[in-house]
């Protein structure tokens, strides 16, 4: 896809003659070339009218990323990435029914929560995933990791690489030992905007079409905004924070390509109606960060909280605290969450909790921290019986 900034006519497949007349013409972008009538450019670069229909395609074309899908290209199965189920997998059966199959690759999810929440072990785990083929929820592909605060956790996804088949015990361990998982996640470090913009509108693109990536991560999006702009600086912020989030939907919407975006919270301060504020979350007392300028960019908002007390796996005896992971909002799925917990092998979520029974050991944990060993029911985490941690909770 060409840019719409000076035009290197070179790169078209056009006869001479007619590139010829368009410098001569002095025309120096594609734009011109679009915007311009048949009988407008005819007299402007002194071609015929066949010519001048060759010079429109040839630009419209070097425009167009994909060509023309049909229904029936579809229906046989012949465009997976357009087709409503494909997302890209969690690595977890738990979260992947939470968010109906995983992450969608078209549009910008956003995980946002608290520091030590657990948002990064997620963004690794996703690098992990889509490397993947796709009959495993993958994308048979890469991921690049943009950090704009932290340096990359080399050491969490070495580990994390050594735990594959613990995490993914129904893969076969042949397909697990034959992916070079580091070698295919490229890090990028963002210190301000200007690097931040430059990556994602230059190298991120040149990944991309090369197929070398299919998932990008930014963590966090909200640092840099949050550090370079006053507080009488917010019309300035939005504008910067547009034009990134274009760029992000841009290389979305061309590549097929899920894009993941870690936010920061903010604390909620009291109001008459906090509930017109929160984004619906009335019993959170954060929300996410960079307010409606950013939320209205986003098609999948999900909320990491960290709640007290400790979830063991039994057998592995591995503890982790509990997290709850919502569904804040997006187009295809309703509000829901479940709990969740990171251990030595990844994120996994906690099955087999009826709604209501996760609804109160929810609240419960959020407001006393306490368990009652009825609250309690068994957890098959894929690793044998999951159970509280007793030393940390007060069982009543």
């Amino acid at each position: 896809m060409v840019c719409m900034g000076n035009m290197d006519w070179e790169q078209l497949e056009l006869n001479p003659r007619i590139i010829a007349a368009v410098k001569k013409a002095n025309v120096k972008s594609a734009r011109e070339i679009l915007s311009l009538s048949g009988p407008d450019l005819q007299r402007l670069t002194h071609l015929s009218k066949s010519d001048v229909q060759h010079l429109h395609t040839a630009v419209a074309v070097s425009y167009r990323r994909h060509s023309p899908v049909t229904a029936l290209q579809v229906h046989r199965g012949e465009c997976p990435s357009l087709e409503p189920g494909h997302k890209l997998s969690l690595a977890c059966p738990v979260l992947d029914a939470l968010l109906r199959g995983g992450i969608p690759l078209s549009g910008i999810t956003e995980l946002a929560g608290e520091s030590s929440a657990g948002k990064t072990q997620f963004g690794l785990q996703l690098c992990l995933s889509v490397q993947y083929p796709l009959a495993y929820g993958g994308l048979n592909s890469g991921a690049v990791y943009i950090c704009t605060e932290d340096s990359f956790p080399i050491k969490r996804l070495r580990q994390l690489i050594t735990q594959q088949a613990r995490l993914r015990p129904e893969l076969p361990h042949a397909l697990i030992q034959s992916i070079r998982f580091s070698d295919n996640i490229y890090i990028e470090h963002a210190a301000d905007l200007g690097a931040l913009q430059a990556c994602v509108s230059q190298r991120v693109p040149i990944l991309l079409s090369r197929g070398l990536v299919r998932l990008v991560v930014v963590d966090s999006v909200a640092a840099l905004f949050r550090s370079e702009f006053q507080a009488d600086e917010g019309i300035e912020r939005a504008r910067h924070m547009l034009a990134f989030a274009a760029t992000l939907h841009r290389l979305s919407h061309n590549y097929s390509t899920p894009v993941l975006c870690i936010n920061q919270v903010t604390d909620v301060m009291d109001g008459p109606d906090p509930a017109h504020c929160n984004f619906g979350l009335v019993d959170n007392k954060v929300l996410p960060a960079l307010g409606m300028a950013w939320a209205n960019q986003v098609m999948v908002r999900l909320m990491l909280l960290r709640l007290p007390g400790c979830v063991g796996t039994g057998e592995q005896g591995g503890t982790s605290a509990p997290r709850r992971l919502e569904v804040v909002f997006a187009p295809h799925l309703p509000r829901a969450s479940c709990l969740c917990g990171v251990w030595e092998e990844g994120v996994r979520g906690l099955p087999n909790r009826p709604r209501s029974v996760t609804n109160s050991v929810t609240k419960r944990l959020e407001t006393t921290g306490e368990l009652g060993l009825n609250d309690v029911p068994h957890i098959n985490t894929g690793l044998g019986s999951a159970s509280l941690c007793l030393p940390i909770l007060n069982l009543r």
